[in-house]
């Protein structure tokens, strides 16, 4: 048995512990970080290619980041947020890029983003939408259509078959950008396991992790398992973050922290529709995002992209949903049940009650036949053929239950952070728009658990370098988003 000293513990080996990582190391090339992975390698899980969208999520076609309220107004809040926060994530990578860190068309291409909708009540919401958005800077460049020889320009994959007297309209964001996320990950982590301070742990299991006091400090004692050897070896850190996807919760749970009270996980599974056939890959070049089904949720937002994996492009659509009771792609079909606690039922039990239109929803998507799910593809192919397309399956996802106001338990889609009250632990739960977003959500790591450095002028400095906008708002501040914009998709290789 070995004991192994550091000052950071990342579990999780994906693109929010890899983004985490990179920051620290940036900031205080001194510290000691320890990153743990129970799989061979890193970005396996949720990061990897097949396993997500590849959307940049910006809120240009992703109609589920703009609901309308109780009275039928849109909101374009979150679509604010989201693509601000995206911007974040394209300065940090760009500089990075320019460090000769990452190198940019491994990682990222730029694949215009449509958001496509078909009949007159949709229509009208869809051009609504596009009016509130363009007043905005952050949107200035989305263009709108409803007429056919321009939708043909845009998607003539997408019109061929199409009958001549269709009603449908689209949104189109030429900057848009597709990202492999595991691709990113991976060079991440070849640049930090080539500094003296970054110690990466493959095939290694967190057994049990608890609050202890070392040195008269409180610390965090990690037990892990080396999966090949068998050999336990036990961690000591001042710093815990919990970023291993849907293998977060048990963790979470596991470090006893009040703030854990009360959250439990709903898994939920998914899978694409592949073409591989050049001549129909070549005639689409764009993620178009539609409106979900009713009772769908929003991870479920069908859309047809343009995908770069492993230098092979291809066509996705879907994701369609499914019903799982595992946490991760590779992990036991008793991660669910493993996740039920005295302090989570209530909440568990209040989701249940108020969600079984969603539950069976899942249950219904996990039967679906080859043609029906190439019924869903016909309304963005109508010459679709089955023979052409295949079947794949995506990452889990762990879509984040916690206590709610004035009922027992409520489901949240998205990403959310839970840290400890003396900053020592932080975790990760939820999912979309997760990776995209994940620069600016480790910033929000570093603010809660590393306070007193985030004040420093040095990580101020170092901050300002690595992301121009930091501390300033790309929202209400029109002129800094122009020269961040054009210097990051000039750097990216993203502009139109």
């Amino acid at each position: 048995m070995a004991l192994i000293s550091c000052n950071v513990c990342l579990v999780g080996g994906g693109i929010m512990s890899a983004t985490l990582a990179m920051l620290l190391h940036q900031l205080d090339p001194a510290l000691q970080i320890t990153m743990v992975e129970q799989l061979d390698d890193v970005a396996l899980e949720s990061s990897d290619a097949l396993n997500n969208a590849g959307t940049g999520h910006a809120g240009y076609c992703e109609l589920n980041y703009t609901p309308s309220d109780a009275h039928g107004d849109i909101q374009i809040q979150r679509a604010l947020d989201i693509n601000a926060a995206f911007e974040t994530s394209l300065q940090l990578w760009s500089s990075l890029s320019q460090q000769g860190i990452l190198e940019v068309g491994s990682f990222i291409q730029r694949v215009p983003h449509l958001s496509a909708v078909w009949g007159a009540r949709d229509g009208a919401f869809l051009k609504k939408r596009y009016q509130l958005l363009k007043a905005h800077p952050l949107f200035a460049s989305m263009e709108w259509t409803d007429q056919s020889h321009t939708l043909q320009a845009w998607m003539p994959l997408m019109m061929a078959g199409r009958p001549s007297n269709h009603s449908m309209s689209a949104t189109r964001v030429l900057h848009g950008a597709d990202v492999n996320f595991g691709a990113l990950t991976r060079q991440l982590i070849a640049y930090l396991r080539q500094q003296p301070n970054f110690q990466l742990l493959t095939h290694t299991k967190v057994v049990s992790l608890k609050q202890s006091q070392l040195k008269q400090a409180t610390q965090w004692q990690i037990k892990v398992k080396q999966q090949t050897s068998g050999q336990t070896d036990t961690l000591h850190t001042s710093f815990v973050f919990l970023g291993a996807g849907g293998g977060a919760l048990p963790l979470l749970q596991q470090s006893n922290i009040p703030e854990a009270q009360g959250y439990g996980g709903f898994p939920v599974s998914g899978q694409w529709l592949i073409c591989n056939r050049p001549d129909l890959i070549a005639q689409h070049h764009a993620k178009v995002y539609s409106q979900a089904a009713v009772g769908a949720p929003p991870m479920s937002v069908p859309h047809l992209d343009t995908r770069l994996i492993q230098g092979k492009t291809a066509l996705l659509f879907g994701p369609y949903a499914g019903f799982t009771t595992r946490f991760l792609k590779q992990g036991s079909r008793f991660d669910f049940a493993k996740s039920v606690k005295l302090k989570n039922i209530k909440s568990l039990i209040g989701v249940g009650k108020h969600h079984l239109d969603l539950t069976k929803y899942l249950i219904k998507e996990v039967f679906q036949t080859h043609e029906q799910r190439m019924h869903a593809l016909r309304q963005f192919l109508p010459d679709a053929n089955a023979q052409d397309w295949q079947l794949a399956q995506a990452g889990q996802r762990v879509q984040v239950i916690k206590r709610g106001q004035g009922q027992w338990g409520k489901l949240e889609f998205g990403t959310e952070i839970i840290t400890s009250q003396d900053g020592s632990l932080a975790a990760l739960l939820g999912a979309s728009p997760g990776a995209s977003v994940s620069v600016k959500v480790m910033l929000d790591v570093l603010q809660r658990c590393f306070p007193s450095q985030m004040q420093s002028a040095q990580w101020q400095h170092t901050l300002k370098t690595l992301i121009p906008s930091y501390g300033e708002s790309l929202i209400d501040d029109a002129a800094l988003l122009q020269r961040v914009r054009q210097h990051t998709l000039n750097t990216l290789n993203l502009a139109a």
